[in-house]
């Protein structure tokens, strides 16, 4: 990501206009009108603006454990006016608001912040972080998605053991090189750790760059 050159704290990701649309098509037949969704490890904040953008109904609280990031989804917040886009909290999973169902926060609009969420949206978080990051996503959409909630993850996957593209291959090694705990996952291995918490596949969407869309609903 890179610095606006307005310097005025929003950064900008190359990939997101990439992927932008096709993530929204996914999400769009996937979520209920007028939908609380909890965005994790949000990065530039560019994804929830172009969403909120896209759906007025949608309220759309974006995340992430970086001050940076934090910082840049309040800048994109502020310069797009939008109201549906709720004030960037500092969210990790590994902390207790995962199992206590709390978020120290201080924002007014953010008030209704731990009642359970029609949606929760992780892009290209499984594959840069441990695997504990997963586990504990899992156990979030558990614990704070709705009865027939969506939990939407994007990014690459291996499937059957395999990758699926021999970029992926690559850009798994390069993952692996930066940190051991990181790397592309089975997409197998993603599945049985969801129904371990209640969450069933509902779509594996073949996505541009070698990606997937991956939608688990709450029992």
């Amino acid at each position: 990501m890179a610095n606006a050159p307005t310097d005025d704290r929003r950064l900008f990701s190359p990939s997101t206009a990439r992927n932008r649309e096709p993530i929204h098509a996914v999400l769009e037949a996937s979520l209920v009108s007028s939908a609380r969704v909890l965005e994790l490890a949000s990065g530039s904040g560019e994804h929830a603006v172009y969403m909120a953008e896209r759906h007025p109904d949608w309220r759309w609280q974006p995340s992430d454990v970086d001050d940076d990031a934090i910082q840049s989804m309040e800048a994109w917040r502020r310069h797009t006016g939008l109201n549906n886009m709720l004030a960037p909290q500092r969210r990790d999973l590994l902390e207790a608001w995962v199992d206590k169902g709390q978020v120290e926060d201080s924002q007014a609009d953010n008030i209704d912040s731990d009642k359970p969420w029609d949606a929760m949206v992780a892009i290209n978080l499984v594959h840069i972080s441990p695997w504990a990051v997963t586990e504990r996503l899992m156990l979030a959409a558990q614990r704070h998605l709705v009865s027939g909630g969506v939990l939407f993850l994007y990014g690459p996957y291996r499937r059957g053991g395999e990758h699926t593209a021999p970029s992926n291959a690559q850009f798994d090694a390069w993952l692996k090189a930066r940190d051991p705990r990181w790397g592309v996952r089975d997409l197998e291995q993603v599945v049985a750790e969801a129904a371990d918490n209640g969450l069933t596949l509902q779509s594996v969407e073949q996505l541009p760059a070698n990606n997937l869309a991956v939608v688990f609903r709450r029992a």
